[in-house]
């Protein structure tokens, strides 16, 4: 197994007795706040296999709730999260269930604030890593290791020529990108993975590109509250 960096070996630092269980479900918290882009008011989150069989006795349901509300993996508030949520007037509900999963850490958040609502479906798959595998009904996956952004736009041609042109002119290396599709001419989804993180004023560049709806960016080095 070849290791992408030092966090990869030795993992987060941490509060709680799991990297997989706390550490990396802070981390899928905090990627589906920032898709939403503030803290939600309410939150659905299903969960699958092991996840869903000990959440409780692990501190998965307090890590989950701890990433909403943007907290580190080392943040000391997390064992208080439950607490702190309710006092922000988020409304949580937990949900399990048996449908058979990818990977047996795998969890489904329905998160909302007003009028915005976002799905997500990711994975923590050791260590403190996750993988994101679905947003938005979107099949798309990226790791949350690298600055992400997460692309709505119509499927048009010459689509993913102009974004990536628009990256390289500004000095943005991609290091990784996934597509999903309705169907041709449809709505689709693009999620890049660059190698720094993109500044604001070339994301409205990028948003001022024909048939582009929306774009989030995911980056965890942002720190929290």
């Amino acid at each position: 197994m070849r290791f992408k960096d030092v966090f990869s070996i030795i993992g987060p630092s941490m509060i709680g007795p799991s990297s997989s269980h706390t550490a990396g479900a802070v981390r899928l918290g905090r990627v589906v706040r920032q898709l939403l882009g503030e803290q939600p008011t309410k939150a659905e989150i299903t969960l699958y296999g092991s996840f869903a069989d000990t959440y409780r006795g692990h501190g998965t349901d307090l890590a989950l709730i701890g990433g909403l509300l943007d907290f580190e993996t080392d943040d000391p508030r997390i064992p208080e999260a439950a607490e702190e949520a309710e006092a922000r007037g988020v409304e949580i509900a937990f949900l399990t269930s048996k449908d058979k999963a990818d990977h047996p850490n795998t969890v489904k958040f329905t998160i909302s604030s007003g009028s915005k609502e976002v799905s997500m479906i990711g994975a923590s798959i050791g260590g403190g890593n996750v993988e994101i595998v679905n947003v938005n009904q979107f099949d798309v996956k990226f790791t949350a290791v690298y600055p992400t952004l997460i692309i709505s736009h119509h499927d048009r041609p010459g689509m993913i020529a102009d974004i990536t042109t628009l990256l390289g002119r500004n000095q943005i290396n991609i290091g990784f990108m996934d597509l999903d599709r309705k169907g041709r001419d449809r709505e689709a989804m693009t999620v890049i993975e660059t190698d720094v993180s993109v500044p604001d004023a070339l994301i409205e560049e990028l948003s001022s590109l024909s048939m582009i709806f929306d774009i989030k960016r995911v980056d965890l080095a942002e720190r929290g509250e």
